[in-house]
């Protein structure tokens, strides 16, 4: 009888952020993500000068935990989150646990859009959650091995998820998703009148 099993797992890491430490009070978050961009005129430059619709903190900041202490209870959660995350790949770390290399802020208006992208020199990415309007945009994730099917068929629709070419997933308020830094991800258009906002982050090992 044949046996068909699937090989070479893409693991996508869900789990609500509160899980492991204290809890971070969400709507803290969202008020400190909106006092951040408003005050932030060197972000705001950036996107306006590369068309970035909405606001994103990637290219201005890099001291959040520092600025806000809210950002520094996020981080002691993220960093519990990861290190489950890669005790589950079976990442052998040596004596170097994984470690933030940056974190940022997203607010994507009516419109907005990120394009599809990887994130380079990093292990482990992800984003948390903090505003998700009803309407907004899922995250869409793409399978790997898309440049190599050239010649490869369609999926019939109602594939099985562990099948198909591109997978969407809602997440919900307050939740954490991790997955490697090499899986090809983007934001489909925010079809919300509210903004979508979120916080993104890289992690790195050596």
């Amino acid at each position: 009888m044949a046996q068909i099993k699937p090989l070479f797992v893409t693991p996508l890491y869900r789990a609500p952020l509160s899980e492991f430490g204290d809890g971070v009070e969400i709507s803290e978050l969202a008020t400190s993500c909106w006092s951040i961009a408003e005050d932030d005129e060197a972000g705001q430059g950036w996107c306006e000068k590369n068309g970035y619709s909405g606001y994103t903190s990637y290219a201005s900041l890099t001291d959040l935990p520092w600025r806000f202490p809210i950002f520094a209870d996020v981080v002691a959660s993220l960093d519990a989150h990861v290190a489950a995350f890669a005790a589950h790949l079976a990442f052998d770390l040596e004596d170097k646990p994984l470690t933030l290399q940056d974190i940022w802020i997203n607010i994507l208006p009516e419109g907005g859009t990120h394009a599809s992208h990887i994130h380079p020199h990093s292990v482990i990415s992800g984003t948390t959650y903090v505003a998700m309007p009803e309407g907004t945009s899922a995250l869409k994730l793409e399978d790997p091995r898309s440049s190599r099917m050239m010649a490869a068929p369609t999926r019939v629709k109602g594939a099985p998820e562990e099948l198909r070419q591109f997978v969407y997933v809602k997440p919900d308020v307050g939740d954490v998703l991790l997955w490697e830094s090499w899986l090809r991800h983007e934001v489909p258009m925010n079809m919300s009148e509210d903004d979508r906002i979120s916080v993104s982050f890289n992690y790195g090992w050596g």
